[in-house]
């Protein structure tokens, strides 16, 4: 199953590309056996017409992918291994490709949110959406290695 990251914002050279890149290699490798993978990134720009415009961008970047799961402060906490079974619940249902959408520093237009299959929050504090990617990369490859049981998650 085929994976996309939908996002606003350029993801510039520097630590957190790194970690980005670092963490969807690990998953792309560990993803392979379980038939998890390769994921895909687009990146669209923050518009002067705010949540709006970046959610057209952002539409557009979906196409027909799915399910869509958003990236959202009010969105449902999991767990690691619940985020790993709601992965391994869309492969088996032969889901084409799932898209993780994240918004830029004003978050998700209102409709696009209404929009998504699945809302996935990160906590309640708020996080820069550069460091959403990060967070949602390592949460991809812990999904893959607890899917493998590997010992990379450790209760």
């Amino acid at each position: 199953m085929k994976l996309k990251i939908a996002a606003v914002g350029r993801l510039r050279a520097g630590p957190e590309a790194d970690l980005v890149n670092d963490y969807l290699d690990r998953f792309d490798k560990a993803g392979r056996n379980l038939g998890l993978g390769p994921i895909t990134g687009h990146e669209v720009d923050g518009k002067k017409g705010g949540m709006a415009a970046e959610a057209t961008l952002l539409e557009k970047a979906i196409g027909n992918s799915g399910p869509v799961c958003t990236l959202d402060e009010r969105g449902k906490v999991m767990s690691s291994p619940e985020f790993a079974n709601l992965l391994a619940k869309w492969r088996d249902q032969g889901a084409s490709e799932p898209v993780f959408v994240i918004g830029g520093a004003d978050g998700l237009d209102p409709a696009l949110r209404a929009r998504a299959d699945v809302s996935l929050s990160f906590g309640k504090m708020v996080w820069p959406h550069m460091m959403v990617r990060v967070m949602l990369a390592e949460q991809l490859y812990r999904a893959g290695s607890i899917l493998a049981g590997s010992p990379y998650h450790r209760v």
